[in-house]
């Protein structure tokens, strides 16, 4: 059985007792409150996806006056839906996942809740992981990226013109840096705390300086 089935099955036997109402809803209309409404709608034409693959909920009507009702029921109750035309039939949906949850929990269908409040947290968790884990490799890139254009500008500054003319500390920098290329600055950092992190790139600006000068000049 499919999970809407599930879901469908759970609000018609847990809560739904009004005999063959969903059958006619329209014209029993102002028998039945909100909630009743929306029950009956959903045991007769609604459905939810299993949130493994998407977050969708939707009750399919018989008249764009069903649908409006539909539409001001769901509102009455602070929950956002839209509505779109499906087949020629009018259709009122639901993609948020948290206004999913919240109509899942006002038809009653607490175990499609639960198992769909767990299935959002675990998608939410491997959501978050995996930005974080873009958002390191993206540092790692730009570091290692960083450290290459350095090492790069200091082996151009070395083979050119040597290292005995420059300052005294983009010398020290610079043999640094040669010595630990795949280093954080932070980490250079750590080797001459006196300097700082902040002092270090500004060392590595100079060095970029002088490389960028010794590149244009050779290809005057």
């Amino acid at each position: 059985m499919s999970f809407s089935s599930e879901a469908r099955d759970e609000v018609k036997n847990k809560y739904f007792t009004f005999k063959n109402r969903h059958s006619k809803i329209t014209e029993n209309r102002e028998m039945i409150g909100e909630k009743e409404f929306l029950m009956a709608l959903f045991i007769r034409s609604g459905s939810v996806s299993d949130p493994d693959k998407l977050y969708h909920l939707d009750f399919v009507c018989d008249s764009s006056e069903e649908a409006e009702e539909a539409l001001k029921a769901i509102g009455s109750f602070g929950i956002a839906a839209k509505k779109m035309q499906r087949k020629g039939r009018p259709v009122v949906y639901l993609k948020d996942s948290e206004a999913i949850t919240d109509m899942l929990a006002l038809l009653g269908a607490h175990s499609a809740l639960l198992h769909y409040e767990n299935v959002r947290v675990e998608r939410e968790l491997r959501g978050t992981v995996q930005r974080r884990v873009n958002f390191e490799t993206a540092n790692i890139n730009k570091t290692v990226s960083a450290s290459l254009k350095q090492v790069e500008d200091i082996e151009l500054i070395r083979d050119r013109i040597g290292f005995a003319d420059l300052p005294e500390q983009l010398r020290e920098i610079a043999l640094l840096r040669l010595d630990y290329p795949e280093a954080t600055l932070q980490e250079l950092s750590e080797k001459i705390p006196e300097v700082g992190r902040s002092g270090i790139n500004h060392r590595f600006r100079k060095i970029a300086k002088i490389a960028d000068e010794l590149r244009t000049n050779s290809s005057v």
